[in-house]
């Protein structure tokens, strides 16, 4: 039996913790309302006529599918985490690409385009419009941070 997504929408966080990275990870799940999901990571294709939505609340326990980006760092680094993505010119898939780590906005911005490019390139696609969604943190002094942007698939 395959399991097609239907329906995807996007979220994001951001957290801190002065106990420990993993700590900073569950907070910006939590903020970005899906620490209570089961995450499935899965790779960057969007399915045929999965259509996009705005974010929907998931029951507790649900197995999630995501496409994520996440950066944790350190007091005093610049994170940041992003995807971008796009639908192929004649509508037959959908392209995710991510980016993570040591970036400012305008280092992500650059990183996810040459990536999304790259990605249909490889394909011979021609994109449609591509959209992005983003998180960047000056991490605070005294504790670890984390930013997370997840595309969460609804089957």
């Amino acid at each position: 039996m395959a399991l097609v997504p239907r329906e995807f929408f996007l979220t994001s966080g951001r957290g801190t913790s002065p106990v420990s990275p993993m700590n900073a990870f569950d907070k910006a799940l939590m903020e970005a309302g899906i620490a209570h999901c089961n995450l499935l990571p899965v790779s960057s294709i969007i399915p045929p006529r999965c259509r996009e939505r705005r974010w929907k609340k998931l029951d507790a326990g649900t197995i999630a599918p995501v496409v994520m980006a996440k950066a944790i760092g350190l007091p005093g680094e610049t994170i940041g985490a992003g995807l971008a993505w796009a639908w192929e010119e004649e509508g037959r898939m959908g392209l995710v690409a991510e980016a993570e780590g040591h970036y400012d906005r305008r280092g992500l911005l650059m990183a996810l385009d040459a990536r999304i490019k790259e990605m249909a390139s490889a394909r011979n696609f021609k994109l449609k419009e591509i959209k992005r969604r983003f998180e960047v943190m000056k991490v605070p002094q005294g504790v670890f941070g984390c930013v997370v942007v997840a595309l969460v698939f609804v089957l």
